[in-house]
């Protein structure tokens, strides 16, 4: 890609592995899903077709048809394996608990 075209990154990340596509936007411009479509991280990635599509731009969550600039990072989000709001209260059940033990 030249230095004066426009870009944008489609990132997904497995525990064991993490892929960054880089594609070209076009003057029409993308939409988040179009350019997860085109990165072909769909096909790549089993099982990423089967769950619904939960994205985000650096870090901040984004419609699929949220539509993409010069520089922007699509992230494809996993899901939750443990709500984190639980797992802080089992974490401070445990702190209660130790601190009853002594």
């Amino acid at each position: 890609m030249g230095e004066g075209t426009a870009r944008v990154e489609v990132a997904f990340a497995l525990p064991d592995r993490q892929r960054v596509v880089t594609l070209a936007l076009p003057e029409a411009g993308l939409t988040a899903r179009e350019a997860v479509e085109r990165s072909g991280l769909l096909d790549e990635f089993a099982g990423l077709r089967e769950q619904p599509l939960v994205l985000g731009i650096y870090g901040t969550a984004c419609a699929p048809d949220h539509p993409l600039r010069d520089r922007d990072r699509v992230e494809i989000y996993r899901p939750l394996q443990v709500d984190p709001r639980a797992q802080r209260r089992e974490r401070a059940a445990q702190t209660a608990r130790k601190g009853r033990k002594r």
